[in-house]
């Protein structure tokens, strides 16, 4: 994400939310076209809005708060939202004669890194749509309680997404970040301090997308792609379909293992599982799920190793910690005067950064496969997961041959199916968060693990 950033600089600026109605206005007016125009989008199509026009109409009716919390497989998924919101609750309120006053919308929390690789204007158009940013790697206390106070106090109900970061999979959900329960606990607690009787509640939202048509060939052309990127013999047979690629898929996901594995061993000296213990795996899947954790772990300990780090936690936390620590070496406290750095400060300062980001490339190596598993394919061998797991390998690839335009290819044209799930009540659970610190802790954990469950029925 920062692997564009060479140079020390004062540290990241807070963006504080700064809601405009007229941007929002032109953006939930040019929304239709963009969708169509800039993604593969044909067909957004929802189920069980009436569920979100109740929980507005509550909501505009001051009885409570709440936030959606909605499943992040795509970038396009923040689109698909914005169209949820500005069209199809409106169109279903409309049918079955709620009066919901307009503009139907949400704050939103994103990810402070995003506007570092999307450009500056994306943060000014965050937050003039009222969003506010976090910085994932750290208690960002600044980001922190501006989502609490837009949460408690906000004009519009809030949004975020509880995995923290896109994996590529659409029905494969990454394990949630704790941070939406306790920024509900939180709304809660504001509430009730301030006297307010309104109650607190999470509605999951699932996100899946699907192929119009399907298409084997197009996948085919670039399995051909990458074959040849890797040096493989390409395969110009006309049979395009799940027998005849994912024979291919999994030599050429073999091979990118190997290469990889010398890669580390050889040049940086990692320990890998022995190769003949893995061998005496049969199946192939399993091989390479058993090597493909190995590998994350390896590659991310060389991150990890440069920043003095401790590996705790799942892959993706670790992602997280190393992310922060890069950010730290390269947005620095101690040039926050520019004009006080010397030139050789400056340059060395520069060095450090260049370093920095270099250690991060193995880090954004393993953030692309937090979420595979050797099964995806084969528990379910449709259409879009093959896709899928083909596009993060070409994913993979583009980073290590170090291609600046990392946006994917569009395989064909696909729907999006949106599910509103039932509201989960934080209220409920708030005398148990209120009793002591082990208690807050438990009921955290319960209110994300029901949130968990519930996205998953939803795919």
């Amino acid at each position: 994400m920062a692997d564009v950033i060479y140079q020390a600089q004062a540290p990241l600026e807070f963006i504080p939310p700064a809601f405009n109605p007229l941007l929002l206005r032109v953006v939930h007016l040019l929304l239709p076209s963009w969708i169509n125009w800039q993604t593969a989008i044909t067909q957004i199509e929802a189920d069980n809005v009436e569920a979100l026009v109740d929980v507005y109409r509550q909501f505009q009716e001051g009885k409570i708060r709440f936030m959606l919390a909605f499943r992040h497989p795509k970038t396009d998924d923040p689109l698909c939202l914005g169209y949820l919101l500005s069209q199809l609750v409106p169109k279903v309120a409309r049918s079955q004669g709620t009066a919901l006053e307009f503009p139907i919308h949400a704050h939103f929390i994103y990810d402070r890194g995003i506007p570092l690789w999307a450009g500056a204007h994306v943060g000014w158009i965050a937050s003039h749509l009222g969003g506010t940013p976090i910085q994932r790697g750290k208690a960002d206390w600044t980001g922190l309680r501006s989502a609490r106070d837009l949460f408690a106090n906000g004009k519009f109900p809030m949004a975020a997404a509880p995995e923290g970061a896109t994996n590529g999979l659409s029905e494969n959900i990454s394990p949630l970040e704790p941070g939406i329960a306790q920024l509900g606990f939180w709304c809660a607690e504001d509430l009730h301090k301030a006297g307010r009787d309104q109650q607190v509640l999470i509605v999951p939202v699932g996100i899946k997308y699907s192929y119009v048509d399907a298409p084997w060939d197009a996948i085919a052309n670039l399995l051909n792609e990458l074959e040849a990127a890797n040096g493989l013999p390409v395969n110009a047979s006309e049979d395009a379909s799940v027998e005849s690629l994912y024979p291919r898929l999994l030599t050429l996901a073999e091979h990118l293992l190997s290469l990889m594995e010398q890669f580390y061993t050889r040049f940086y000296h990692l320990k890998l599982p022995d190769a003949k213990i893995v061998g005496e795996i049969e199946d192939r899947n399993e091989s390479l799920a058993v090597r493909l954790q190995a590998l994350l772990n390896a590659a991310l300990q060389i991150s990890e190793q440069y920043f003095d780090l401790q590996p705790k936690g799942t892959l993706t936390d670790r992602c997280r910690r190393v992310e922060q620590a890069g950010w730290n070496y390269i947005f620095r406290e101690d040039f926050k005067d520019v004009k006080g750095v010397s030139t050789v400060e400056k340059a060395l300062g520069d060095r450090v950064a260049e370093e920095a980001n270099a250690r991060m490339w193995h880090m954004r190596l393993v953030e692309s496969f937090v979420a595979v598993s050797g099964n995806y394919i084969r528990e379910n061998p449709t259409v879009e997961r093959f896709a899928e797991t083909t596009l993060i390998l070409w994913q993979m690839i583009a980073k290590i041959k170090g291609d600046k335009a990392l946006q994917r290819p569009q395989l064909g044209k696909q729907k999006v199916k949106i599910t509103v799930g039932e509201p989960i009540s934080v209220s409920q659970r708030y005398p148990a968060y209120q009793e002591n610190r082990l208690g807050a802790r438990q009921a955290v954990a319960e209110v994300t693990n029901d949130l968990q469950h519930a996205l998953e029925r939803l795919i």
